[in-house]
């Protein structure tokens, strides 16, 4: 898989970097605290697709572009196959309309489902609380 240009101000805008055209492992590293092994394994999951010299990986702006991406999708929860999908939508030539209206949908279906989630995790503190006060103040009697 190519990796196309992919700007990704609408999700993880990063600073660009205009002076530099290719990065390395260790650039990436280094930039968004990941390790090598994580990069490799974005590679083999058809992510990422640097350019190879020898053994040596060769990243491009396009690579560092997606890579902000994946890390900032999967900081919000997204699979990496729902990533994928958004980031492989840009490659559709509708100006990205098909790519944001994706996420935007991925995005919204996430924060329902963080607030039931929130909702029930409150309705368990809350019954805890009433447990451990029942419990507190059967001490007393």
């Amino acid at each position: 898989m190519p990796a196309a240009a992919f700007p990704i101000e609408a999700l993880a805008p990063i600073e660009p970097r205009p002076e530099q055209d290719a990065f390395s492992i260790s650039d990436l590293c280094a930039e968004f605290s990941v390790t090598p092994r994580a990069l490799r394994f974005y590679e083999d999951e058809g992510l990422i697709a640097p350019e190879r010299r020898g053994t040596q990986r060769i990243y491009s702006h396009a690579d560092r572009a997606r890579l902000a991406w994946i890390l900032r999708g999967k900081r919000v929860g997204f699979s990496l196959a729902e990533i994928k999908e958004m980031i492989d939508l840009y490659d559709v030539d509708d100006g990205r309309r098909i790519q944001k209206q994706v996420t935007l949908a991925r995005c919204r279906d996430r924060i329902q489902l963080l607030e039931n989630q929130k909702r029930d995790i409150d309705a368990h503190i809350a019954e805890l609380q009433q447990f451990v006060e029942l419990l507190t103040s059967s001490d007393s009697h």
